[in-house]
């Protein structure tokens, strides 16, 4: 175990006893408040590790499967369909960048990736690579749960085979869809298209996409969408951090690389020197 597992063992231990368990809840695509059947798969090879975050999610009020390696807890996402997923980075075999790629191929489950490793890159890294949020290690349960809650009001998105939408005529857009310039967003149903071909986005991508395509023409601070990602609603007191910052300007990124626009030539996303983005006109 690394001196910094050592430190975060300890610190668990000190005050795991001290944390109570509220419920936790998920947002419906409605937008109502609904209790879900609360399963979580710990992805971590150091089996201290994995006990400590066990028992905080079984707190929470989680039924809780744990894996020593990114190819069991894959066979262990297939099985149980979590609501959570904790993964650890630096694992032997499938790392968790690995891992989570795969993840995202076959469930919707929130990922948390928890690491020693601290640098920017690696954080950007594990987002540009599916997870929902990354945190370093050593951290307080408090910090771990409050992750969660705040990732749980976020409405949840399933993969599932969605039927077509009804037809509409030329001049329109179909009742639930937004549409510029030749990219048409579902929201209900999670269907993106450019130009009548599908277009495979993480839950981060469609959610900033759909919010700028909702938006118009109005800018949509990055500050704005650090928090519509956490659920949050800006009043002047949330905290966005730069490292908030630079995830919002790499999930772009990688959404333009999908869309196969050019920054220099948007045909859809406008950057806002300093301050955002915005539809083109």
């Amino acid at each position: 175990m690394s001196d910094t597992d050592r430190r975060f063992q300890t610190a668990f231990w000190d005050i795991l006893t001290d944390v109570q368990a509220p419920a936790i809840v998920s947002r419906a695509p409605e937008g109502a408040m609904v209790e879900e059947s609360r399963v979580a798969v710990v992805i971590e090879d150091e089996e201290d590790i994995r006990s400590l975050l066990s028992a905080v999610l079984a707190q929470a009020g989680f039924t809780v499967y744990g894996a020593g390696s990114g190819e069991d807890g894959l066979e262990l996402i297939r099985q149980h369909q979590p609501l959570v997923t904790t993964l650890d980075v630096n694992m032997p075999g499938m790392d968790g960048f690995e891992t989570a790629k795969r993840i995202r191929a076959v469930s919707s489950t929130y990922i948390v990736m928890l690491s020693a490793r601290t640098e920017e890159i690696d954080a950007l890294q594990g987002l540009e690579a599916g997870a929902d949020d990354y945190v370093a290690k050593p951290f307080r349960p408090r910090e771990l749960r409050a992750r969660i809650d705040a990732m749980l009001r976020r409405p949840r998105h399933h993969l599932a085979t969605t039927p077509m939408p009804v037809a509409a005529g030329p001049d329109q857009t179909p009742v639930g869809w937004l549409e510029h310039q030749g990219v048409r967003l579902n929201p209900d149903t999670r269907i993106v298209t450019v130009d009548g071909a599908d277009l495979d986005l993480t839950r981060s991508e469609f959610d900033i996409l759909a919010d700028l395509l909702g938006s118009g023409r109005r800018v949509r601070a990055k500050s704005d969408l650090a928090l519509m990602l956490r659920g949050e609603q800006y009043t002047g007191v949330e905290f966005v951090s730069d490292s908030d910052a630079r995830a919002i300007e790499v999930h772009v990124a990688n959404l333009r690389r999908k869309l196969g626009e050019s920054p220099a030539s948007p045909r859809w996303i406008e950057t806002v020197r300093g301050v955002g983005y915005r539809l083109t006109a």
